[in-house]
C-alpha cells in the first residue's frame, strides 16, 4: 500500500476534472480524495497498490478532456488507510 498527494497546475478548475478523477480513481481501484485549491489548482491523494497509484499519478498528467495540464507536483506520503474515494 502507497501513498500519494499530487497537486495539478494548469487549466484544471471548472472542467470536471474532481468528478471524473472520481470515476477513474474508482476503476482503478484507489482511495482518498480530490478537491479543488483556492489557488486555482487540483490537490488529490491517492492511496492503493502501487500499480494502481502509479496509473492516476499518470491519469493527473493529462486530467479529463476539457483540461490543460500544465504540470503536477507529487508528494510520496505514509499510507493512512482510507476508505473509498470522494470529492471534497
Amino acid at each position: 500500500m502507497v501513498r500519494a498527494r499530487v497537486v495539478v497546475h494548469g487549466l484544471v478548475q471548472g472542467v470536471w476534472f474532481r468528478d471524473s478523477c472520481v470515476g477513474q480513481a474508482r476503476r482503478a481501484g484507489v482511495t482518498g480524495w480530490v478537491r479543488n485549491r483556492n489557488d486555482g489548482t487540483v490537490e488529490a491523494v491517492f492511496e492503493g497498490p502501487v500499480e494502481a497509484v502509479a496509473v492516476m499519478v499518470s491519469w493527473c498528467r493529462i486530467g479529463p478532456p476539457r483540461a490543460e495540464v500544465s504540470s503536477i507536483d507529487v508528494t510520496e506520503e505514509p499510507a493512512e488507510g482510507l476508505q473509498g474515494f470522494v470529492r471534497r
